[in-house]
Parts: structure tokens; sequence; C-alpha cells
């Protein structure tokens, strides 16, 4: 996933399109996509600002640190009930 766009850019996109430019010109004059131009609309539209939404993966990187933190965890809670647990099983390997 990239970086959300600046929001001076997003500020920009959207005075170009109240000063009467179509999303054609603003999309080539500021060289970001159409999308990104309809997006901003929608934004300001919907939410009265351009601010950026807080990216889920910010706060976690999703489910793979999830499950290394279940397995350190469950490593943890066996190694309290046998501390030579983990050094049996790694000789084994």
């Amino acid at each position: 996933m990239g970086k959300p766009h600046p929001v001076e850019l997003r500020v920009r996109a959207v005075a170009f399109l109240e000063q009467g430019k179509t999303h054609r010109e603003t999309a080539l004059r500021l060289c970001v996509s159409i999308k990104f131009v309809n997006d901003m609309v929608r934004l300001k539209r919907e939410t009265g600002g351009l601010e950026r939404k807080p990216q889920s993966w910010s706060q976690d990187f999703g489910s793979a640190v999830k499950v290394d933190r279940l397995t350190r965890e469950t490593i943890r809670r066996e190694e309290k009930k046998d501390p030579l647990a983990r050094v049996q099983s790694q000789g084994r390997a």
C-alpha cells in the first residue's frame, strides 16, 4: 500500500475544481490520477475536510504479527512450565 498524498496536494486539487477546471484538467495539471481527483471530491463532500484517514496497518502490521505474538506467548508459557523444553527441542533439530 502506498503513502497517502499530502494534504496540500489534496487542497490544490479541490481548489482547481472550484475554479471551474474539469477533473481531467486537474489530474493532468497536478500529475495525479482522475480517480484521485474524484476521491478528493467525494472526501470533501462526505467529511467536509481533506485530512488523511488513519491507515489500518499503521496500528498493527496484520495477522502475521498477531500469529507471531501468539507463538511467542505460547513459547513463554511452555518455558514457565518446563524451562528445559526449549533446550531439549533445539537439541533434536
